[in-house]
């Protein structure tokens, strides 16, 4: 962010925090900060974000993070009507200082943080299950988990509950614009039934996409059923094989999604412990469940921190 625009939002800070230490002491009320704000209008001509309303808000995000917290100094980090956005529509400071980190850490416009809001983004980072930060450098680790999601919704797929990999993978390809979305920003379509050949024989990969700011390719296997340990086995030769074959220079190595219809947590953390790849583990519906007590599922706070501190 700029430093005109962060030294706004540090005066704001500072305002909020004056107005919050005189509600204490003197009993400020409404009429008072009115008075306030028309004072500072006439100071600052010409500036819109002096109204009494405004000085409300800077005076509720003081009282939202408090000084004790280590909340403060990234609202500096993003503009001011980002902040509002994660003051308002976040309640758990675990939740804010996510959403306050990677806005500013991937540049997000308010626009982009709306949709991770509204797309859950914060508790699928925390359900995310993968091997990346056994096997990918700090900086990549903290993208990765971003770009992969822990359940991925094909509703618009409009298939049954009962179909074929097959049928999973025609339908995905018949809506690509809808999937690449569901999947998030950044991933380009590179083929599907990719070939592969080491030692003379053909293997084919459901899907081969690239992620720019990862800057590697993403290979995607389809699976009906429930995850099974030998997936990840066949995955990791998979990723092998594209590091040797496919990858280019610049690129950093690939890394594999395992769509199932379910997984067991229990059984992909075991599966994964020894991974030697970089590999993700999702589940899919063709129907809305996105269970309402989701967040009662949410790991323990000293589980969030641990994985706050890698963002």
């Amino acid at each position: 962010m700029g430093t005109v625009n962060r030294e706004l939002v540090g005066l704001y800070w500072e305002i909020g925090k004056a107005i919050q230490k005189k509600q204490e002491q003197l009993g400020w009320g409404k009429a008072v900060v009115e008075t306030l704000a028309k004072d500072l209008q006439a100071a600052f001509p010409g500036r819109n974000g002096f109204s009494a309303r405004n000085l409300w808000r800077m005076r509720d995000l003081c009282c939202a993070y408090p000084e004790v917290e280590k909340l403060p100094p990234l609202v500096a980090e993003i503009g001011w009507s980002k902040n509002l956005v994660i003051m308002e529509r976040c309640k758990d400071a675990l939740e804010r200082e996510f959403y306050l980190k990677v806005t500013a850490k991937h540049g997000w416009t308010k626009a982009v943080l709306q949709h991770q809001l509204d797309n859950k983004t914060y508790e699928k980072f925390l359900f995310s299950q993968s091997s990346f930060h056994q096997v990918l450098p700090e900086a990549q680790n903290a993208q990765a988990i971003l770009a992969i999601r822990d359940h991925y919704n094909f509703e618009f797929l409009e298939l049954a509950e009962e179909h074929s990999e097959r049928e999973l993978e025609r339908a995905l390809l018949q809506n690509l614009r809808r999937f690449l979305t569901e999947l998030g920003s950044d991933f380009a379509f590179l083929g599907n039934q990719y070939r592969l050949e080491v030692g003379g024989q053909e293997y084919f990969l459901d899907l081969l996409l690239f992620h720019r700011r990862l800057r590697s390719l993403v290979a995607v296997e389809l699976k009906i059923g429930d995850f099974k340990p030998e997936h990840k086995g066949k995955m990791e030769f998979y990723l092998e094989a594209l590091d040797a074959q496919e990858r280019l220079d610049g690129e950093n190595p690939p890394i594999g999604i395992l769509v199932c219809r379910h997984k067991n947590k229990t059984v992909v953390e075991y599966a994964l412990r020894t991974a030697s790849r970089a590999i993700g583990v999702a589940s899919y519906s063709v129907v809305p469940q996105l269970p309402e007590d989701y967040r009662d599922q949410l790991p323990s706070p000293e589980e969030i921190v641990a994985r706050l501190k890698n963002l």
